[in-house]
């Protein structure tokens, strides 16, 4: 997904919206159904903050080490929300738990232990992993039941849902097959909220049930090294 040149976040965030409503008008869903999350790995805390003043409230972030430069330039966007939607190993369980209000990543009951341990109240999904490919993170679908079970069990962790990444493709239609597939196990676990789709493929995810369609490239432009 290309940006257009020169143009504003406003614009890109307003092409972005009207992509979304199309979407969901075309799969005969309502928009309010849908949240933006703007991902803003390697992106300033400036980007965060004027995301935020056009009324953005959902930020997602992929390593613990990044989001913590940024921290203290954004901790005071009253009702922001930041998600990490990376993969988190246990050892920086209690870092992510004082950074992040959600957690989306959580692939393996001794994450969501050393989570709970942590002592702050956090909204999560579980990672599934969909795609053969090795560098893909998250619980297989088998493992999906006994993970639910263990999250469920900690006191200080709500569990909203489910997410993936499926292989990359400019083509938006081979996602296609594993946003179904997650509908598929989030129904089966009764699990309401997916969290699926990106800046290339969003009408398909949108289509096939998202919740949260994760946005970088079409708001921000292409990402680059601070």
């Amino acid at each position: 997904m290309r940006v257009s040149p020169g143009s504003s976040l406003a614009e890109r965030l307003e092409v972005v919206q009207d992509r979304i409503t199309r979407a969901a008008q075309s799969a005969g869903r309502r928009s309010d159904e849908i949240h933006m999350l703007a991902v803003t790995k390697v992106f300033p805390a400036s980007a965060i903050v004027e995301a935020y003043q056009l009324g953005l409230r959902d930020f997602g972030e992929n390593y613990v080490q990044e989001f913590e430069t940024k921290h203290a330039e954004v901790a005071g966007l009253a009702g922001a929300r930041f998600h990490l939607i990376g993969h988190l190993q246990s050892n920086k369980s209690r870092r992510a738990s004082e950074l992040f209000q959600v957690i989306q990543t959580i692939d393996s009951p001794k994450l969501a232990r050393r989570l709970n341990e942590a002592g702050r109240d956090l909204d999560v999904m579980l990672e599934v992993k969909l795609s053969e490919e090795e560098a893909k993170s998250g619980a297989s679908p088998e493992e999906l039941p006994a993970l639910i079970e263990a999250v469920r069990t900690c006191p200080r962790l709500k569990l909203l849902g489910l997410m993936t990444m499926p292989p990359w493709s400019d083509d938006p239609e081979p996602s296609r097959p594993y946003f179904r597939k997650l509908r598929e196990l989030a129904e089966q676990h009764r699990l309401s909220q997916l969290s699926m789709g990106m800046s290339h493929d969003l009408e398909v995810a949108i289509q096939e049930g998202a919740t949260t369609v994760r946005i970088g490239t079409a708001l921000f432009g292409l990402r680059r090294k601070q």
